[in-house]
């Protein structure tokens, strides 16, 4: 055991998204997701088994954690001294360089990184699609953020069947590379927002048999798109997936409805943009910011046509597995 690890993860864009949880507790979805992981954006996490400690000590951009969030990370916490034989207790400091809690996929690389350094921690030598099964624990989409790039989580009733693995993309006839040409304009909305209750909510609505049947021609259809790197059936199927995830959730029983204006306002500005000839896509997660996807050639005119609607934002593309960090880069 080393005792000491810190690791680094890219949190997800979903492009065919899950939604509602078939077992709460393993984080089991009812079915198989696609994403691909964002960069520069990233968790960088620390943790170290302390034997002398008490009891475990979670802290998050400077701030001990307590309440749901502390037992998220106990999920996984608890899974790895399973995993490894280990009864010590833990220190896990974990920083982002990105907004949290406002639909740009912090859980996923909070628990892609946590998990990584946790089983590097205790002497564990596992594969990455192995760690995706701790991550996905504390978040379903961390399983992704694990194994990076292009992503598929399988969906399944154990850890031998819903675990993560690395898709394979191919360069379209026009030369597009979707892990080097794509760019994401991110359009940040702050607007807090719950994913478990999401969850929750999707479960319950009366879309959900629809969607999860729907998602199936989803998978199917982005699977091949990747293969075939070609941009408009990758981005066009998550603009429509995202459409029909927000559906389902806003038919649940409390009627949620998290986009907000400003999230409108962007649609409504990449579609123009579309409509001018631009190559240029929206997509969602659970949340009110916006993922804008375009060709790295007209970046910044997207970026400038949403900065004129007063909305901040980024330019961000495809990003790697987590990795290790060595110890000069650890948080403490």
């Amino acid at each position: 055991m080393t005792e000491k690890a810190t690791a680094r993860a890219h949190p997800i864009q979903g492009l065919v998204k899950y939604h509602g949880m078939r077992d709460p507790e393993l984080r089991l979805p009812y079915h198989d997701s696609i994403s691909l992981c964002t960069a520069p954006t990233a968790t960088t996490t620390t943790v170290e088994w302390q034997p002398d400690a008490s009891e475990d000590v979670y802290v998050i951009g400077d701030e001990e954690v307590d309440g749901r969030a502390a037992e998220r990370i106990d999920m996984v916490v608890e899974h790895v001294r399973e995993l490894a034989g280990v009864d010590a207790a833990v220190r896990l400091e974990s920083e982002n360089s990105f907004p949290s809690n406002i639909g740009f996929g912090s859980s996923s690389s909070g628990f892609a990184a946590a998990a990584l350094a946790l089983t590097e921690a205790a002497g564990l030598d596992l594969t990455l699609p192995d760690i995706s099964t701790v991550a996905r624990r504390g978040s379903s989409s961390a399983a992704r953020s694990v194994t990076g790039a292009y992503s598929r989580l399988d969906a399944g009733l154990n850890d031998e069947d819903c675990r993560s693995h690395r898709l394979d993309v191919g360069v379209g006839d026009d030369g597009f590379d979707p892990e080097e040409d794509l760019r994401i304009v991110a359009a940040h909305v702050p607007a807090y927002k719950e994913t478990e209750e999401a969850h929750r909510e999707a479960a319950a609505s009366h879309m959900m048999q629809a969607r999860t049947a729907h998602v199936q021609d989803q998978l199917v259809e982005m699977t091949d798109a990747l293969r075939e790197g070609d941009f408009d059936r990758i981005c066009g199927t998550a603009e429509h997936d995202s459409l029909s995830l927000t559906a389902t959730t806003m038919t649940g029983p409390a009627g949620w409805v998290y986009w907000q204006p400003e999230t409108i306002a962007v649609f409504n500005a990449v579609r123009e943009l579309r409509e001018e000839g631009v190559p240029v896509y929206f997509s969602t997660d659970t949340g009110a910011s916006v993922y804008v996807n375009t060709l790295a050639g007209h970046a910044e005119e997207v970026e400038e046509r949403i900065a004129e609607i007063g909305i901040d934002t980024d330019i961000w593309e495809v990003g790697g597995p987590a990795h290790l960090l060595d110890e000069n880069e650890a948080l403490f």
